[in-house]
Parts: C-alpha cells; sequence; structure tokens
C-alpha cells in the first residue's frame, strides 16, 4: 500500500508541475502586463494644475510663506507699474520707523490727493487705524499724510526705496507713496509680481495686525474724532478661501493688480501677487489661481 501511495504523490507532483508550466507558458505575458498596467496607475504623472488656465495679468507669482518657495510664477520678474500696490510698502516704511500709537492729523494738501475716503482737515489718527484704513479702502489722502510723518515726503520716498534694497526687490522703485501715475506715461510706483509678494510677506510676517482689517468687506475704524464705515476696494473679498490679506491697485497705466494671502492649510500661508489685469480680471484672475495652487498643494 505504500509503495502504490509514493507512486501516486509522484504522479500528482508530475502533474501539478506540468500544470503550472502550461498555465505560465500561454498567460505569463498577460500575467506581467497586467502588473505593468498596476504600476502605472499607482504612479500616474504629475498633473501641472496651471497651464492650462486663461489668465488676463501680465504676470504672477505664487509663493509658499513658510518654505519660503515658489510654487508656480509667470513673468515674475517683468517690471510693471504697481498702482496702490505701493501703499504695502508705505506700510512697511512707516511702521519700520514710528511707533503705531504715533498720532498721524490730515492736512490740506493731503485732502488735494485724487480720491475721497472721508478724511477731514485737521481730523487725527493713530498710525495704527490710518494705516488699516489706508489698506483696506486704498486711500490717497491717507498714504499723503502718513508720509507726511516723516521730515518730508522726499526723505520719505527715499526710505521706500531704501526698504526695497534692503528687502532685495531688484524690479522695485517708488516715485510716490501712494502708486498714483504722475501722468499719463509714469506711473508712481514700479515692481515686479515678484518683489510684491516678497514685501507683501514681510509686512504679514512682521506687522500681522496691520493686514488682519483687509480680509473684512467692510469695516469700522475709528479716528480720534469719529468713526468711518469702509469698504474694502476687494470686492470679492468674500470669496476667497482662507483669506488672511489683501491689497488692491489700479491706474489707467497699470491696469488691474491685486496681491494675496490665503491659508491654503494647517497654518500654510500662500502669497499671491498678480499684475497687469484688467479692473474686473484680476478677481477672475485670482480665483483661478487660488484654486489652482490648492489643487497642486493636494495632488
Amino acid at each position: 500500500m505504500v509503495k502504490i501511495f509514493l507512486k501516486l504523490m509522484r504522479f500528482k507532483k508530475r502533474y501539478i508541475i506540468i500544470i503550472l508550466f502550461f498555465t505560465l507558458f500561454f498567460t505569463g505575458p498577460h500575467f506581467w502586463q497586467s502588473l505593468n498596467k498596476t504600476e502605472v496607475v499607482n504612479n500616474p504623472v504629475a498633473t501641472n494644475h496651471f497651464e492650462n488656465l486663461s489668465i488676463e495679468a501680465q504676470a504672477f507669482f505664487v509663493w509658499d510663506v513658510n518654505e519660503e518657495k515658489v510654487i508656480y510664477n509667470f513673468h515674475e520678474e517683468a517690471q510693471l507699474p504697481l498702482a496702490s500696490l505701493a501703499k504695502i510698502m508705505t506700510t512697511a516704511t512707516i511702521l519700520d520707523e514710528a511707533s503705531v500709537e504715533k498720532l498721524v492729523t490730515i492736512n490740506l494738501n493731503d485732502i488735494k490727493q485724487e480720491g475721497d475716503s472721508g478724511l477731514l482737515i485737521g481730523e487725527t489718527w493713530s498710525l495704527k487705524n490710518i494705516l488699516e484704513l489706508i489698506l483696506v479702502s486704498s486711500s490717497n489722502d491717507g498714504a499723503s499724510a502718513v508720509a507726511s510723518v516723516m521730515n518730508s515726503k522726499n526723505g520719505f520716498i527715499k526710505s521706500m526705496n531704501n526698504k526695497a534694497d534692503d528687502l532685495g526687490l531688484k524690479q522695485t522703485y517708488f516715485l510716490n507713496e501712494s502708486g498714483l501715475d504722475l501722468n499719463k506715461n509714469i506711473s508712481g510706483a514700479y515692481g515686479s509680481a515678484k518683489d510684491v509678494a516678497l514685501v507683501f510677506s514681510y509686512v504679514l510676517q512682521e506687522y500681522p495686525h496691520i493686514l488682519e482689517a483687509t480680509k473684512y468687506k467692510t469695516i469700522s475704524i475709528n479716528s480720534l474724532d469719529l468713526t468711518h464705515e469702509i469698504k474694502n476696494t476687494n470686492k470679492e473679498i468674500e470669496t476667497f478661501p482662507g483669506i488672511i490679506a489683501s491689497k488692491t491697485g489700479f491706474t489707467d497705466i497699470a491696469g488691474g493688480n491685486l496681491v494675496i494671502a490665503f491659508d491654503a492649510g494647517l497654518n500654510k500661508p500662500i502669497i499671491i501677487s498678480l499684475l497687469g489685469s484688467s479692473i474686473d480680471g484680476r478677481f477672475d484672475d485670482m480665483e483661478k489661481l487660488v484654486w489652482a495652487t490648492i489643487k497642486d498643494l493636494n495632488k
């Protein structure tokens, strides 16, 4: 019986080996092809979420603040008119020089600036509050008043340019404190999308309390004399997820400019700046860039 059993086992082993051989011979190529297909599925080619966007702006720059890393850029070094984005440097320059409690008084020359943000001759402000008003409403008379806090406006503009040099902003220079066009051909300030993002990052990290007011559609801001109800010049501020801060700019020469900071995750501030769009196109451009950034970070 034992001998019969052993013979049967040897037969079965040969039978199994033969079956395995034919199975691998006829199905093997398909088997390895399926493995290769599985590898392709598990390692897809990365998608660039920025490439096919239709963007009106002439330049833009997407910056990871914490990692100090470029996420995406387009003509980021092109020197373009800044318009009221110049007021970001106005803010940085005065805060480096003066206390937020310093008093600022509005005079006749301030009121003569283009635009009306409701300021009154003789009205007195704390530096902190008038900077909030300037950044939210893009007040040119407010920017003029802040520049007058220094020994002279020319001295203040020189300090703005020195600050640009200190921050390594290679394409940036200022001819006035507001960014208003000087005439039909010359802007009050020039810079690049990259430079704008970097100076905005500087203010965000050094003086975050000043930028906080810019994330609201409307806000009440007090001088020592009365309360002002201020509308944000970023009319689409509430459409951006995780918004931290914002600043607009527009003149005939510059077109539409915009920079925002938003939180793309758990304490992951991202800054996007764009230059040379249109008055309404800048908001559409920014919305596309924000969502492309979020998709890119989560791919």
